[in-house]
């Protein structure tokens, strides 16, 4: 108990990549064994009876990946049956797959290293779900085209702990600016407040996760996206790449439903396509989840790099990454870089 309480602690500083108020839970039990739609090539695999999958997803592209199979799972045309809770902040889904009140949660990947080191690996990192989801945001101008044009600037900006803080500090160091003293970073714990100011103020330079940009661009006059992060991290050439969220198993779990938890991995890849692909379908899923409205969602989907990369792929991207999250601080990963037992089915 004490070491839980002590990891929570840890945990308060992982702010949410997207802010939302509340939390919903949803029970789904499906016929058995119809077809699913949007399958993969393989056939999947048939679960034992009688498991239920609890998952855990935040109000933000974390989860947008996986509304088709939510939708399926309600219209009993999953192979397993399914619940979910969605939540405002990965502190709210923490305690709960710690505790093993949910099995599976989609969340920050810095946030699954810590929880594996602060567990005795309790945990496990199941697959790559989103990929570089923060923009570079001004109003008033044009001065930003590049991180080394931030020189001098105030950036307001969300998600301070977990990956939009590192990858923020990590792109201005290569651009060749010091965080503490080249720019100055106000760090506020909602998008709102960002959007707030950005309202108020002539010139205003932001970092922003999407969704939100898009909600930004609605409601700010002049906003214009200046940075893709993602572009810019690619652009350094470095071997990795600037990764979000992923899904993350309690170990207990995949060790005792191996099938049904292969089962959800194939359904859930089949449902990541089906949102790429169908975007303007996929959009209504995602306001029905309680996400962001339809409108909203559509603008933003093809900027959230939804994804879905398991197995050997998905442990070289992640030790590459984590590697660079740990040199910037070790505490960043939970002290330590995790070993191979971190990676499920790699």
């Amino acid at each position: 108990m004490k070491k839980i309480l002590s990891l929570l602690l840890v945990l308060t500083l992982l702010a949410a990549l997207m802010a939302g108020c509340g939390t919903k839970t949803v029970t789904t039990t499906p016929t058995p064994a119809p077809e699913v739609s949007e399958a993969p090539e393989e056939t999947p695999a048939e679960p034992e009876e009688d498991v239920t999958i609890r998952l855990g997803g935040l109000k933000g592209p974390t989860t947008i990946g996986m509304v088709k199979l939510l939708a399926d799972a309600e219209a009993g045309e999953t192979v397993n049956n399914y619940e979910y809770t969605l939540a405002g902040s990965a502190d709210e889904l923490t305690p709960k797959l710690i505790q093993g009140e949910l099995d599976i949660i989609a969340g920050p990947v810095n946030l699954a290293s810590i929880l594996w080191n602060n567990t005795d690996g309790a945990v496990q990192f199941a697959a790559i779900n989103t990929l570089g989801v923060v923009y570079i945001v001004e109003k008033g101008g044009e001065q930003i085209t590049s991180m080394a044009d931030l020189s001098g600037m105030t950036i307001y900006a969300t998600g301070k702990g977990s990956v939009p803080e590192y990858a923020l500090r990590y792109l201005l160091a290569q651009s060749g600016l010091d965080p503490e003293n080249d720019v100055t970073i106000e760090w506020k714990s909602e998008p709102t407040e960002v959007v707030a100011l950005m309202q108020a103020q002539e010139h205003v330079v932001a970092m922003l996760p999407q969704p939100f940009v898009t909600v930004a661009q609605s409601q700010v006059e002049g906003l214009r996206v200046a940075i893709n992060m993602t572009e810019a991290w690619n652009e350094l050439d470095n071997g990795s790449m600037l990764v979000t969220a992923g899904l993350i198993v309690r170990t207990a779990f995949a060790e005792e439903h191996p099938e049904a938890l292969e089962a959800f991995l194939q359904e859930y890849a089949a449902s990541t396509a089906y949102v790429n692909e169908n975007v303007a379908d996929a959009a209504v899923l995602v306001e029905q989840v309680g996400i962001v409205k339809a409108a909203v969602a559509g603008k933003a989907i093809p900027f959230c790099n939804i994804t879905y990369i398991d197995g050997e792929s998905m442990k070289e991207i992640m030790q590459n990454y984590l590697v660079i999250l740990h040199e910037l601080n070790p505490q960043a990963v939970g002290g330590e870089l995790p070993d191979d037992t971190f990676y499920y089915g790699a």
